[in-house]
């Protein structure tokens, strides 16, 4: 009990005297998560709203790759960045390995799947709902789908936090790509699993403190979207009406 109070308060310790090496990774942690998801939801979000209207052959199988691809371990991601990257890899001669582009690359990867399963399903939903007036006034399949996805922004927000959290959680992926090299590459997720492994509780416990508040910031940001979008339905014009104007 005495060496996990005692682990406890250190921790605080390092939180409130603003331990600039705790926060340095924090900070890191935040910035490759975050452009990560902008990578990943610009593509993300137009691919899957795309999905979500259009009608194809081969369309199921590839929504079921795009689902498997959401159970893709990290590590798995992280080893097919790590053999694009290498030297003997086709993207070697950037020269990216173990270094934070790395690392976003990764979590972009990692992340992209997420962004556009859930952008397909919002969009599809919407579709079964207003696709065939908006047919019927000539929208066609990328129209369709960039009013779509317009009408459920709200849903979509709901999803960026989401990719974020996923992102901001992983441990795998950037382990793999980035080497977890101190002051350099080091994140939140890796920092806990080394400091950990070391016996430096207080450290691996002050930063397990900053990502769970992370993720409970993320968590209330979902839960206030959603009661803004149930209160925002009823005020926004639909994509009918867009398209009508």
């Amino acid at each position: 009990m005495n060496s996990f109070s005692g682990s406890v308060e250190s921790a605080l310790q390092l939180l409130f005297h603003w331990d600039p090496v705790l926060w340095s990774i924090v900070g890191r942690s935040l910035w490759v998560s975050l452009l990560a998801c902008c990578v990943a939801c610009t593509t993300g979000v137009f691919l899957g709203a795309w999905l979500g209207v259009a009608r194809f052959a081969g369309r199921d199988v590839l929504l079921t790759v795009l689902n498997t691809l959401l159970a893709l371990p990290s590590v798995v991601v992280g080893l097919l960045v790590y053999l694009l990257l290498s030297r003997s890899g086709p993207l070697g001669f950037l020269g990216w390995l173990f270094s934070l582009k790395a690392m976003v690359l990764a979590q972009a990867v990692l992340v992209l799947p997420v962004v556009t399963a859930l952008t397909r399903q919002c969009v599809e939903d919407a579709e079964r709902n207003h696709g065939e007036q908006l047919q019927s006034l000539g929208a066609r399949t990328w129209l369709r789908s960039l009013l779509l996805a317009w009408d459920e922004r709200y849903a979509l927000l709901t999803v960026l936090i989401t990719a974020f959290g996923r992102a901001v959680s992983e441990v795998g992926a950037v382990m793999v790509v980035g080497g977890n090299i101190e002051g350099f590459t080091r994140v939140m997720t890796t920092a806990i699993a080394l400091e950990t492994s070391k016996g430096d509780l207080p450290l691996a416990l002050a930063l397990g403190l900053v990502l769970l508040v992370v993720v409970l910031v993320l968590n209330l940001g979902i839960s206030a979207l959603r009661r803004w979008r149930q209160t925002m339905d009823g005020s926004h014009s639909s994509p009918v009406q867009a398209v009508a104007l």
